[in-house]
């Protein structure tokens, strides 16, 4: 690449940002998700099926998240290019001091509906089921619902919650967390009847054991490899690599990101202009990887 107009700040700019590569789990999710939502369309009753999206920590569930929920904008917007009212894809978050009141106020700022503290949760719940209603969203999904502990009064009564929005609101809801199946959500009665409506996905690190695991690694290296926008890059340098990164990174989705991306952004700010194996040593990664990477590494013979 020679091109004049990436300037310094746009080439920071670009591989701060970067790209979304596609991986298995993400293709499984985005086929699961079809699925559901044919299986949902002319669904009358209330018990909609849905999608649990979990893994552990890093593994890319928020991100599979925002990939499902923008494509799926995208189509229905080109869809619909007319529908002004329309609104698609809501996404909220499980507030970290949750109660039934702050999960439907999480929605109420995403819908933009004025609240104070003084409405009640019956009030907010009204207008937020109402408005989801209006503006035919179909698809909803909820981040970190592993914070749900039904073992408490607070985590049963929003899970309480969570379920009555799912059946007041006819589309098909998401969720995602840490490791859910594990999780108080999905256990004892409150959660055998979610258990009973949602089906889960794992997302998990990818592997680099088989032929099979290797070939899919280093396809996502060469993909990012190619999305890079550095002048000097020697193409192939990551693929040469892809034992020690996967070593570095444990094949966690978010290591690999901030690795490739804090190595690019310095290769940019030293003016090389080129990742090597030095500057990607030089990355200080998540305390998760820098665990598993020293897990991993051969003991030395006394």
């Amino acid at each position: 690449m020679d091109d004049p107009s990436w300037t310094r700040k746009s080439l920071l700019d670009y591989h701060s940002e970067f790209v979304t590569l596609r991986t298995r789990s993400m293709d499984q999710a985005f086929h699961q998700l079809k699925l559901m939502l044919l299986v949902n369309n002319r669904q009358r009753g209330t018990a909609r099926r849905g999608l649990v999206v979990s893994g552990p920590p890093g593994a890319g569930k928020s991100t599979t998240l925002t990939e499902l929920g923008r494509a799926f904008e995208l189509s229905e917007r080109r869809r619909h290019p007319h529908h002004m009212n329309y609104l698609p894809v809501a996404f909220v978050g499980i507030p970290p001091s949750y109660t039934p009141k702050a999960l439907v106020m999480q929605f109420a700022r995403f819908l933009g509906i004025p609240v104070h503290d003084r409405m009640t949760e019956a009030t907010i719940t009204e207008a937020v089921c109402r408005l989801l209603c209006e503006r035919r969203t179909r698809l909803v999904f909820i981040d970190d619902v592993h914070l749900l502990n039904t073992n408490t009064r607070p985590g049963a009564d929003t899970s309480d919650q969570l379920k009555a929005l799912a059946e007041r609101v006819p589309a098909t809801f998401v969720l995602a967390g840490v490791n859910v199946e594990q999780s108080p959500l999905l256990t004892g009665p409150r959660g055998a009847q979610l258990a009973a409506r949602f089906k889960v996905l794992r997302t998990t690190p990818l592997l680099n054991g088989t032929a099979e695991h290797k070939a899919a690694w280093r396809k996502l290296l060469g993909d990012m490899e190619t999305a890079l926008r550095l002048r000097n890059h020697k193409v192939g340098t990551l693929v040469r690599h892809a034992d020690y990164i996967h070593h570095r990174t444990g094949g966690v989705m978010a290591s690999l990101s901030l690795l490739v991306r804090e190595a690019a952004i310095s290769a940019v700010e030293d003016g090389s202009l080129t990742i090597t194996k030095k500057l990607l040593s030089e990355v200080v990664l998540d305390l998760q990887a820098m665990k598993a990477s020293r897990a991993g590494r051969p003991r030395k013979s006394s």
